[in-house]
């Protein structure tokens, strides 16, 4: 199989666009793409201007650090403001979900609709052959069908395939990830040893309009919310949740209550077992929770997704294949079948907390195929 396939950009020279987000990965990435002779422009992308100048959420400190990036390299950054499109595009349709009961993702759609999109389009008008980006993953074409395929990241714990699963083949013939190649370690060697100033920068985490602050705070401004009853899975009232938006599958934080007992013997397990949310009913503006992380209405042996996209234009065959419901989490053994409008995903070990609104990523080995959201979940209940 190997040698009929060929990592993408290792050997023709181009002009290369490269999103410079003021972290090391991009900034490595622009850097090795110029050591291997293509002509490198950095593009800074600013998505959000809402209270941008906060102490949460501040693109005039990453912009700089992108600048001193690309002035060390020696190639030439543009700030470019997708903040329009990235409302349009990603936001609103990420308060259309937590408005509908479900947890969106919009690290996918971002990357989808503005990454690989807005962005693309936008450094095709500057001449581009490529663009290049600092994401774990890699793309190559394989020569017996001509199909480009997204692969994994050679580093397991940083693999960011699941979030660019959406890519379709225009997109990925145009994409270099050279970071996929390595390891973060490597990277952060790199970086130190050419003198990059931000060789030391913390990762980022989450999506830049929540930032580090409180979750519930951030959606409070934007999202409608009624108190309602929180109930055990006995029907027994524990208290009250603040709005079902505000909770996700799974969500063990936040949520106000402790042990419950009944005639002297503890539900769940024990008196120090943790109370996870197991549903949220939105007809009865209900929240459910149980007590116990391997509670059966956590776990789920089979789901149902929708809002398809496949990385090869088309959908795998049915039968055995690896999937991810959530990002951190080992691929699970799954069969693939279709069904009206979807997909279907049986899975032999139950997978716990498998939420809707969330991506379902299917792999072939270290090929991502591509996937859905999730739109209904089969669980005991």
């Amino acid at each position: 199989m190997a040698a009929t396939l060929a990592i993408i950009g290792t050997m023709n020279k181009h002009r290369v666009v490269v999103g410079l987000s003021g972290g090391v990965d991009s900034a490595v990435t622009a850097h090795l793409l110029k050591q291997q002779g293509h002509e490198v422009v950095g593009i800074f992308m600013k998505n959000w201007e809402d209270d941008d100048d906060s102490e949460y959420c501040s693109s005039n400190v990453d912009f700089v650090d992108a600048a001193a990036v690309a002035d060390v390299i020696g190639i030439e950054i543009e700030h470019v403001n997708f903040a329009a499109e990235y409302k349009d595009r990603v936001f609103a349709e990420f308060l259309r979900e937590y408005q509908a009961g479900r947890t969106p993702n919009p690290d996918v759609l971002c990357n989808a609709e503005i990454k690989f999109k807005a962005f693309l389009d936008h450094a095709m008008r500057l001449g581009a052959e490529k663009i290049a980006t600092g994401h774990y993953a890699r793309v190559r074409q394989n020569a017996t069908t001509g199909l480009f395929e997204l692969l994994k990241g050679l580093d397991p714990s940083k693999d960011q395939s699941y979030f660019l699963h959406r890519l379709n083949q225009a997109q990925l013939s145009k994409t270099l990830f050279p970071v996929g190649e390595l390891h973060k370690t490597e990277v952060r060697r790199i970086a130190a040893e050419i003198g990059l100033p931000n060789a030391k920068k913390k990762d980022s985490t989450g999506i830049c309009f929540i930032g580090e602050r409180p979750f519930r705070e951030f959606l409070n401004r934007y999202i409608s919310h009624a108190p309602g009853p929180m109930l055990d899975d006995r029907g027994r009232k524990l208290g009250q949740h603040v709005g079902l938006s505000f909770y996700t599958l799974g969500q063990r934080q936040g949520l106000g209550i402790g042990g419950v007992k009944e005639k002297g013997v503890q539900r769940g397990g024990g008196s120090h077992e943790p109370w996870f949310v197991a549903r949220k009913d939105l007809e009865k503006n209900t929240l459910r929770v149980v007590q116990g992380h391997d509670h059966p209405w956590l776990l789920s042996h089979r789901l149902v997704a929708q809002d398809l996209s496949w990385c090869a234009g088309h959908a795998p065959a049915p039968g055995a294949y690896a999937a991810k419901t959530r990002y951190r989490q080992q691929d699970a053994a799954c069969t693939l079948e279709t069904t009206p409008g979807g997909v279907a995903l049986q899975f032999p070990e139950a997978q716990w907390a498998v939420t809707p609104g969330q991506s379902a990523v299917l792999y072939d080995g270290e090929v991502c195929l591509g996937g859905g959201v999730i739109a209904a979940v089969d669980t005991p209940f």
